[in-house]
């Protein structure tokens, strides 16, 4: 690692230059420093998605890989290790990226030409060695050149260093960040970023419109610095130069360079490996050069000396310089001779160079540059750049260096090998030869004159310090878990005897002596004993027994908004026995009597319902023909409404008719109007759709004279061929009627009409026949499918894009449940609350059932809120709950009453938050399940792997029923009834795909010319190419509107005037459209399949040109504005009112631009109103109001009056008048404050007004309650996760129900939240944009039943980032790491405590042995097996189990605080050393209450174990002197942090002992590769050379350590250092030191850097105020009210904890918790 502060000091020590800054850089500084903390640390790729394109500034990779604390200067195989392990894990989670080296970047290493070199031979080995796209050709960032590349390529970030090696740099990283800001690029620092198996994690800074601004305002003094800034660097060379080389100029360097490698090529013609070449030409041009220094340097003294001066200082001779560079040749022949495995076994010199080689390696490193920056003159030489990673190998030169000064001196010579001594000669020779200004030495002896290069010290050589590694070995266990998972590679390890001394040492028995009063093993309450527990307490309040009762009104009214279907009660019927579908139904010959007569009383009933609904059309048909006359939209409106509350098809076809001839006769009369000018359609669309309708839903009951009137509507179309198809005629009058028809024709043929004007009119391919089991509508082919899956108690993985009916598969599951008992349960698992709480009410809402006294039908449990959970048949629940309640031991009674699970949006086991918890519930449950997503790209695979789940039960559940049925034998008696839900139940896992949308999905880009919103129509191809289509062909779900299609075989034949196939693919001539008057859209599907393949085939077959034209024309003119698109938003809303596309969905990423863009459309609105508002309107309004005060007062005194009077008033008269005169009051200052339709998006006749009042009422108390309202009254609300339930809810209602038609909305409302609309606009970008986000959020446009068509907008989205989202794939599912110790402890507790232990041992066994990771991966398996084991060994260390596997101490309340880990098993450790209990001391003796300062230390502590947020290390530098809060966390106090350091001291030596049996588990042939490029660094070890052997020896102690880390000195025993990174330990064991359970109080980034943590609990826990919280601590409020939720609700489950553990009632730890615990939730109560 280098050393920063003392390079620094050098850097400005050597730049002592005046330079005049405009002020700027502080400035710039300062902007940076602000937006820092607010910086999000998230997931840069999300999901396995291709991800974003982005940029890496490449200065920055090398500062940070060169200040990594591992990495010893001059070690440059290392250095690329790390650069390329980095890249490589970047690009393994998907990253699609280009590195940037500016040419000015360079200037700031000229004091340090070593990194110059590095910096020269990264991009070269990068360019030549690797497949990454490397950018070279910028001068710098603020380049037109630059702007010009940004604006076509569109990074969406750039990550970044935020400090440089030296002030210098980190200008010129400042000026690239505010750059980078400026065109709309977001930064991501390299700082702080960490990284797990699937994901990059990093603080994310994104570009805003004030950055924008302040680049805008400043560009000018921007400029002029950063032109001030590199000249400043340009001098600095200059002189750096002329201090070494005299009067010798860069250009001369370059020259003299290029003639060394010229000269060099002319003595090895056949070439060279780079290593050879650099070696030998940097040290005769380094000899030379240094020549030329001495002889300049003596005519110096000697001028000096006649001047009387005496020069100071001295240099090496030329003779030792010789020596020096005979080291170095030699060091390359090590290098090149010796494989890696060898030379990581090099001994490591820890003394220094002396002080005079300082100037040596300056000069020797300045030529190395030159000589690589000349090697691109030689492309033609055979110059073979394999190996440029290892050019220099400073620790092994030092080594060398050693033996020869030290030992060779003292008497030990070693023969260096005849390969090696052939190899140094043949360098040494071609040195002296290219050297010409003087003789140079031979190559022996190595060392001519007696200085020695390395400074004395007491213990030159590091030690591999093995005695400090401990001798690990597992503490044995007697256990069938451990047995059944890991028996297989128990025989493999090394195991001590049970009666070891350090065994027992080792098993804690001792506890603190204030414990002795605490019951560690009492079973401590569940999640789900607290809810209740709460709940029962609240239930004996009355107050909140009418909020219940609200509440259950209320949710009758949600339940209502989400969908129309009436509720239905449910009979317990017992189980169904499936009938055999093979044998045919129920014959009339062998109907019974009953049979017969309920068979024609149901042809009664149904004769009696047409003859109804055949009154009712007579009734209603005059009103609807005579509006259709009159306004045919209007008419049709209503017909239509008919149409599907009418059941009967006979009268269908009547009216059907009529609508028909209305059409036909205002064809003719708009025709007839209208003449020769351009047609409007819209009438003939209808008339299509009405034939449609009869030919393909009631073509049976259609008559001769039905068809005739089809026929003549055809042909009045001009669809002459299809009218005859029909019906042929041979009337001559006809005939005449035909010549005359052509006024009428529209012009186009039939099937061009019907997919380019009523495309999404089409009808889609649907089963007739209906299906018993579902009485609202027909199901199709896949959701039978899904209803056969529940009927025979089978699994599936079901695939279908959203709104596609899915999930009506989950209720009639629920039904079947119900139906079957009052015992089953089935659980829903929802992956977010605002679902849960959707999914409650329509359960609610759907059903009721008489249920045994205690039960309900429904219950809830969330993190949040739970109620009547396990008395409930169907449970709705989260992940993390439903897994609680699967680990908990004594819940399992209730756990075997599940008869399904439904996991909805089950992608989300690929998410990023809690994605293993998904992955323990499949693997978990017994029962069958149904798991429901819209976007999984890999369902094969997952179903896969939960059909190897499945096996297992099913062995595990045959294994258990045989031991059942022996006890049953034995004679032991039982009940069997539960056995028979799980003899029917199937182990098939079933994958039912779908991939159709209910209605088209056109996709549309808004941009914003001459001040005003422009639309224009995204065709799917624009964002394809030529080479992604040869490549990949066209992405799977990527699909045309019909009129896509039309447009792209318009686009096809206007670029090839020849294209041979234009005839067949006409559409007219297309074979599945020949003379069919109903077109499907099974049809257009084929027809669109057939234009894909032909426009792949043009790509094949030579024709790409034309290919790439086509894919030009059908791109967007789309125009980007400079401006601040959001500004525009208002006007952008209203564009859409105008156009008929709301409701819509407004998604924004920001939750502060969610609830800005709301508001400024609301502002609009209220601005509009206020110009067309009179000006007398305000003046009559505020007289109304003083009236209608002065009346109401009058009431009041009234009614005071007659209360006191027993006897009627004699004013009764008077109260009777002003009454009236209040209600006439009221009603003027309404209408004269009413809201014109204009001015307002909201459908006042969707809710109404007691409704709408009832939902406004829950909101009073809620912190946006009044916001909410008054956006709700313009039609507008937003939705985000900060919002309340009750706020989220408001808004799902009011636009559910069609009131608010404008929501603006962040990622929320993503998963499976029903909230249909007609059109989405995505309004803003963000990394979250992805493609998985956006198929959840466009599937959201269209609503099923009222709009055909969905619309989706792109605002403020860059051309490119449309273009990937529309081409990307969804996320695959990968596996996460399943195991952490807190959770293998609960397995443990579930095995040994459950109420079946077998049961419990075999879901602990399938939590182990089927992770998603882990399946079909062996050596993963094995990994996963010794990581258990090594859990198992921490946990009977710290004495949370026995040896036998039983919970023994605190093993309850460790995890009870599991998702905490490691705090969980510090805070603990605190506990049992009595930490807390020398900290809690009452403020006297006998009192119960605690000082202040107590519990501000107690929360100190808990904020460093249960409240850790990191902010970057820079922002230390920024100045928060004025501010009263502390910002940065403190550390912990002083006997806290040595109890810490002990623990973790422990740990990590147990770990790193662990890692080193892990080790052997290492593919050590990739581990001898460099990641990326996979050059490999192998060969036989050479045994020949008894110098070799003697130099490489330190075999011991670097099992775990990567052999390219060795190289930098690196042992075993350096694991134990806090903050060591990943890439130290070998990459392919899959695991490393992060697994610890380790708890460093202090975090460092990959420079060095402390990193503090955020004081954010203890300042709140001080003020109170969540405004200074976002003020000084830089936390956005609601994301702070979030972070203090969870610390309180951390800080109220360990009082509780403590509470039941405690037996003593006035413990001092519990009452300080106690304290705690309402102090702090009091103050957050009041926020």
């Amino acid at each position: 690692m280098i050393n920063i502060s003392q390079l620094r000091l050098e850097t400005q020590t050597a730049a002592k230059m005046e330079e005049h800054y405009t002020g700027i850089l502080e400035k710039m500084s300062q902007v940076i420093l602000k937006k820092m903390p607010k910086a999000h640390y998230s997931s840069l790729f999300n999901d396995f998605v291709e991800s974003e394109f982005f940029l890496i500034d490449g200065d920055s990779l090398l500062v940070t890989c060169v200040c990594e604390k591992s990495l010893k200067p001059g070690q440059s195989l290392h250095f690329f290790y790390l650069v390329e392990r980095y890249l490589l894990d970047v690009i393994s989670k998907g990253g699609h990226f280009a590195i940037v080296f500016f040419k000015d970047a360079e200037y700031a290493y000229f004091s340090v030409p070593g990194l110059l070199t590095l910096r020269t031979a990264l991009i070269m080995h990068l360019q030549k060695n690797t497949d990454i796209d490397v950018w070279t050709e910028f001068s710098g960032c603020l380049s037109e050149e630059w702007s010009i590349s940004l604006g076509q390529r569109c990074p969406y970030f750039l990550i970044l260093a935020d400090e440089g090696l030296n002030d210098q740099q980190t200008h010129l990283f400042n000026f690239l960040v505010i750059q980078s800001w400026a065109a709309k690029v977001n930064i991501v620092l390299f700082s702080g970023q960490t990284s797990d198996i699937i994901r990059l994690y990093a603080y994310f800074m994104q570009s805003s419109y004030s950055e924008q601004l302040f680049f805008k305002q400043f560009e000018r003094d921007i400029m002029i610095d950063y032109k001030t800034l590199i000249q400043q660097l340009e001098k600095y060379k200059d002189l750096d130069l002329t201090t070494l080389f005299g009067d010798v100029k860069f250009n001369n360097m370059v020259e003299k360079a290029w003639e060394t490698m010229s000269l060099l090529k002319q003595l090895w013609p056949e070439g060279s490996d780079i290593r050879r070449a650099l070696c030998v030409t940097s040290c005769s041009l380094f000899l030379e050069m240094y020549h030329c220094f001495l002889d300049n340097r003596e005519k110096k003294a000697s001028q000096q000396t006649c001047k009387g001066k005496q020069e100071q200082g001295s240099c090496l001779t030329l003779k030792d310089v010789e020596d020096f560079c005979k080291l170095h040749c030699l060091s390359v022949v090590f290098q090149l001779h010796l494989p890696l495995s060898q030379r990581a076994c090099s001994r490591f010199i820890t003394s220094g160079w002396i002080e005079d080689l300082k100037t040596v390696f300056k000069m020797k490193q300045w030529c190395e540059y030159f000589i690589l920056s000349n090697v691109y003159m030689f492309e033609i030489w055979r110059l073979d750049l394999l190996h440029l990673s290892d050019f220099r190998d400073e620790p092994l030169m030092m080594n060398i260096a050693f033996y020869y000064e030290n030992e060779n001196a003292e008497g030990l010579d070693l023969n260096v090998g005849d390969v090696i001594m052939k190899e140094y000669v043949h360098l040494w020779d071609t040195v002296s030869k290219l050297v010409r200004n003087f003789e140079v030495e031979k190559p022996f002896p190595l060392r001519t004159t007696r200085c020695h290069f390395l400074k004395k010290i007491p213990s030159p050589i590091k030690e591999c310090s093995q005695e400090k590694m401990i001798n690990f070995g597992f503490i044995p266990l007697s256990c069938s878990l451990v047995d059944e998972f890991a028996g297989d590679i128990l025989k493999d390890l090394p195991f001590l005897k049970n009666d070891d001394p350090v065994v027992t040492s080792w098993i804690k028995h001792k506890e603190f002596n204030e414990l002795v009063h605490w019951d560690s093993q009492r079973p401590l309450s569940d999640d789900y004993d607290k809810k209740n527990a709460k709940l029962t307490e609240l239930s004996r309040d009355p107050r909140c027994l009418r909020s219940l009762q609200k509440y259950h009104v209320f949710q009758r009214l949600y339940g209502k908004s989400l969908e129309t279907v009436s509720s239905k009660t449910i009979t317990t019927q017992g189980p169904k026995v499936k009938k055999d579908s093979s044998k045919s139904r129920s014959i009339k010959a062998h109907e019974t009597k009953a049979e017969i007569i309920a068979r024609e009383n149901k042809k009664r009933l149904i004769a009696k319902e047409e003859q109804r609904e055949e009154e009712k059309w007579k009734t209603l048909s005059s009103s609807i023909e005579k509006e259709m006359k009159t306004n045919l939209s209007s008419g049709l409106k209503k017909l239509e409404e008919f149409l599907k509350s009418c059941k009967s098809n006979p009268v269908k076809v009547q009216a059907e008719k009529v609508g028909l001839m209305a059409c036909l006769t205002a064809w003719k009369d708009y025709c007839r109007a209208e003449g020769e000018t351009t047609k409007d359609f819209s009438i003939a669309v209808d008339m299509m759709k009405r034939i449609h309708s009869l030919l393909d839903k009631h073509s049976e009951l259609l008559q001769e004279a039905d068809r005739k009137l089809i026929a003549r509507c055809l042909t009045c179309l001009g669809f002459d061929e299809l009218a005859n198809s029909l019906y042929s005629t041979q009337n001559a009058a006809d005939d005449i009627k035909m010549t005359k028809k052509n006024k009428h024709s529209i012009g186009i043929g039939p099937v061009r009409f019907q997919l380019q004007y009523m495309g999404h009119h089409l009808i889609r391919e649907e089963r007739k026949d209906p299906d018993p089991r579902v009485q609202d509508f027909i199901p199709d082919e896949w959701q039978r499918e899904l209803l056969d899956v529940v009927d025979n108690y089978e699994s599936a993985v079901i695939v279908a894009p959203t709104s596609s009916g899915k999930t009506y598969a989950s209720y009639y599951c629920m039904e079947k449940v119900l139906q079957e008992s009052d015992e089953g349960v089935v659980v829903y698992v929802s992956p977010t609350k605002a679902l849960a709480n959707q999914v409650v009410a329509t359960v609610q809402n759907r059903y009721t059932k008489i249920l045994p006294a205690g039960e309900v039908l429904c219950g809830v449990f969330t993190k949040d809120y739970s109620h009547d959970a396990l008395n409930c048949q169907v449970l709705v629940t989260d992940p993390v709950s439903f897994e609680s309640l699967l680990l908990a031991p004594h819940r399992q009674r209730w756990v075997k009453r599940i008869r399904y699970v439904i996991f909805d949006e089950v992608h989300c086991l690929g998410g990023k938050m809690g994605a293993e918890i998904w992955e323990h519930l499949l693997v978990m449950i017994r029962c069958p399940f149904l798991a429901l997503s819209a976007t999984i790209s890999n369902p094969q695979d997952l179903t896969e792997w939960l059909r190897s789940v499945k096996r297992y039960w099913k062995e595990v559940d045959s294994a258990m029923g045989e031991k059942t049925l022996s006890k049953r034998n034995a004679g032991s008696r039982g009940s069997h009834h539960k056995d028979q839900a799980q003899a029917r139940q199937s182990y098939k896992v079933r994958l039912v795909i779908y991939g159709e949308r209910y209605n088209d999905l056109e996709k549309h880009v808004c941009s914003v010319r001459q001040g005003d919103v422009c639309f224009d129509h995204f065709h799917p191809c624009a964002a394809l190419t030529t080479d992604h289509i040869e490549k990949h062909g066209f992405p799977s779900d990527l699909v045309f509107s019909p009129r896509e299609s039309i447009q792209l075989y318009d686009t096809m034949l206007q670029v090839w005037k020849s294209w041979p196939r234009a005839q067949d693919l006409c559409p007219e001539n297309f074979t599945h459209f020949k003379n069919k008057i109903v077109i499907k859209k099974l049809d257009v599907r084929e027809y669109e399949k057939t234009l894909k393949e032909e426009f792949t085939n043009w790509i094949k077959n030579g024709n790409e040109e034309q290919a790439r034209m086509v894919l030009q024309k059908l791109s967007p003119d789309f125009h980007d504005h400079s401006e601040r698109m959001l500004d525009f938003f208002p006007h952008l809303v209203e564009k859409l009112r105008e156009m008929d596309k709301l409701p819509a969905v407004f998604f924004l990423f920001r939750f502060e631009s969610v609830e800005e863009c709301a508001k400024a459309a609301c502002q609009f609105l209220e601005d509009k109103q206020e110009e067309t508002r009179s000006s007398k309107a305000d003046k009559e309004a505020h007289v109304i109001a003083n009236r209608l005060r002065k009346v109401k007062k009058s009431l009041e005194k009234q009614k005071i009056r007659d209360e006191m009077n027993e006897k009627p008033s004699r004013r009764l008269d008077q109260s009777i008048i002003h009454e009236a005169e209040h209600d006439y009051l009221l009603k003027s200052l309404e209408k004269n404050l009413e809201i014109p339709q204009d001015c307002t998006y909201a459908d006042q006749k969707a809710i109404d007004d007691e409704s709408l009042q009832m939902v406004f009422k829950r909101v009073k108390h809620e912190i946006n309650g009044d916001t909410l309202k008054t956006l709700a009254r313009r039609g507008i609300g937003y939705h985000h996760r900060f919002m309340s339930n009750k706020e989220k809810q408001l808004v799902e209602i009011l636009f559910r129900k069609g009131f608010i038609r404008v929501v603006t909305a962040n990622e929320t409302l993503a998963l499976g939240v029903n909230m249909p609309c007609k059109s989405v606009v995505f309004a803003q970008n963000s990394v979250y944009l992805d493609a998985l986000n956006f198929r959840q959020m466009s599937g959201r446009a269209g609503r099923r039943g009222q709009d055909l068509l969905g619309e989706v907008y792109f605002f403020d989205i860059p051309l490119p980032k449309i273009e990937k989202l529309i081409k990307s794939k969804v996320p695959e599912l990968r596996g996460q790491f399943p195991l952490s110790i807190s959770l293998i402890l609960r397995l443990m507790l579930l095995a040994s405590k459950a109420d079946d232990p077998e049961d419990g041992k075999a879901k602990a066994l399938s939590v182990l042995r089927h992770s998603l990771l882990s399946f079909k991966n062996d050596r993963v398996t094995d990994m996963l097996k010794r990581y258990f084991l090594y859990s198992l060994q921490f946990l009977v260390k710290e004495g949370f189990i026995d040896q036998e596997g039983n919970p023994t101490g605190f093993a309850g309340l460790v995890s009870h605080l599991h998702d905490h880990e490691p705090s969980n098993f510090v805070f603990v450790n605190f506990l049992v050393r009595g930490l807390f209990h020398n900290l809690c001391q009452p403020t006297h003796e006998g009192s119960k209450r605690f000082s202040e300062d107590v519990m501000e230390k107690l929360v100190l502590v808990l904020a460093n174990l249960f409240g850790r947020r990191y902010i970057p290390a820079k922002f230390q530098d920024a100045d928060i002197n004025g501010y009263q809060s502390k910002v940065f966390l403190e550390d912990l106090p002083e006997d806290f942090s040595e109890a810490l350091l002990e623990y973790n001291t422990q740990v990590t030596e147990d770990f790193a002992a662990f890692l080193r049996i892990v080790s052997r588990l290492a593919d050590m042939k990739q581990e001898y590769q460099l990641p990326l490029s996979k050059i490999e660094f192998t060969g036989k070890e050479r045994e020949d050379s008894p110098l070799v052997s003697h130099l490489m020896s330190f075999r011991e102690g670097r099992m775990t350590v990567s052999p390219f880390v060795c190289l930098s000195g690196n042992f075993d025993v350096d694991l134990l250092r806090p903050g060591v990174p990943n890439n130290v330990v070998l990459h392919t064991i899959g695991i490393d030191h992060t697994r610890a359970p380790v708890l460093w109080p202090h975090r460092f980034d990959s420079t060095g850097r402390k990193m503090p943590l955020s004081a954010y609990a203890l300042d709140f826990y001080k003020h109170g105020s969540l405004v200074r919280l976002e003020k000084e601590n830089r936390i956005h409020q609601g994301k702070a009210y979030d972070l203090l939720k969870y610390f309180s609700l951390t800080i109220k489950s360990i009082s509780v904890a403590l509470r039941e553990l405690c037996e003593k009632e006035e413990d001092n730890v519990v009452l300080a918790f106690e304290q705690l615990s309402m102090s702090f939730h009091e103050k957050f109560e009041k926020v």
